[in-house]
Order: structure tokens, then sequence, then C-alpha cells
């Protein structure tokens, strides 16, 4: 098991990532991936149903669609990062979250299930980035024509949750 992952040099990802990246309070991704699952946990089941439908503005995100966001997101990025780390050199495309969420059909889930889908793809990207060595950790490959480590994934994993969450507190509730 690793511990003390190191923030990952500028070349590992692309300025876009950077600012989720920077986001991240200390050196190790993981621990901050950990902490979360209880801390982010207990804010969604603090939501009342009123809440989880809340949009701070017309057009804007709902609480539900806000968690699948972060949700997918992770999910994304952990298929990126098992990729490179598997020496998988074959570009991978973007993706636009705008175009995710009305296929997302957020709005239709119960909390619940959005609680333990987010805590079942956070537990599987925890296994994911725990057994990778540095050497996979600093492989280089390919997502929206930029180059990305697994590292840089990882650490922008959790600087997404976190950016995401500072816009709940401040906006939503």
């Amino acid at each position: 098991m690793l511990h003390n992952i190191k923030r990952p040099a500028s070349e590992e990802s692309s300025d876009y990532y950077k600012t989720y990246i920077h986001k991240v309070p200390k050196d190790d991704f993981l621990q901050v991936l950990k902490q979360a699952v209880p801390e982010t946990t207990a804010l969604m089941r603090g939501f009342s149903e009123e809440q989880w439908m809340h949009r701070y503005s017309p057009g804007k995100w709902s609480i539900k669609e806000v968690m699948l966001h972060i949700i997918d997101t992770e999910r994304i990025m952990a298929y990126r990062a098992l990729r490179i780390s598997r020496g998988d050199k074959t570009p991978m495309a973007g993706f636009d979250q705008d175009d995710y969420i009305p296929f997302s059909k957020a709005d239709s889930r119960s909390p619940e299930s959005i609680i333990e889908e987010y805590n079942a793809v956070r537990q599987a990207s925890i296994q994911l980035f725990e057994h990778l060595d540095d050497e996979h950790l600093a492989t280089v490959g390919t997502a929206s024509g930029q180059p990305f480590t697994p590292r840089a994934l990882g650490f922008a994993v959790a600087g997404h949750e976190i950016h995401h969450l500072m816009v709940l507190q401040d906006r939503y509730l």
C-alpha cells in the first residue's frame, strides 16, 4: 500500500485539471479520497428531499445532478488511470459534462441510491489507486488530447469533489 503520494509535476496533466489538483490540501490524494467518504456521505444524508432537488438558479443543476456529476467524473478519471497504468497508449477522448447530465436521470433517483453509488465508486477508486506503485502512478498516457498520469488523475478526482462541495456550500446550502 502506498502512502504520501506526492503532488504531480506540471507536465502530468492539462492546465484545466490543475485547478482541481491545487484544491487538494496535502500531498496524499488517496488519504483525501478516504477521508471524504464519511464526510460526503454525512453531508448527503443531511439533505432534505427539497434540498436534493434545489437549483440555485434556473438552468443550473440540482444537488442530485451535482452529486451524480461528481460520481460520473470520478468513474471516468479512474477508468483513464486504469488504462494508463496498464500501459494502454490509446488516446482517450474527452467528455462533455453537460451532455451527461440529461441522461443521468438524476432527479428521478432516490437520494439513497445516489449515496450508495457514490460509496461504491469511491471504494473502487480507492482500491485501484491503492495498488498502483510509483512507476504506475507516473506512467504517461493521453486523454482529451493532453498528457496525464494516474497520479494527476487521482489528484483531479479528489480536487474535483472538493470543488463541487465548495460550490454546494456557497450556492446551494
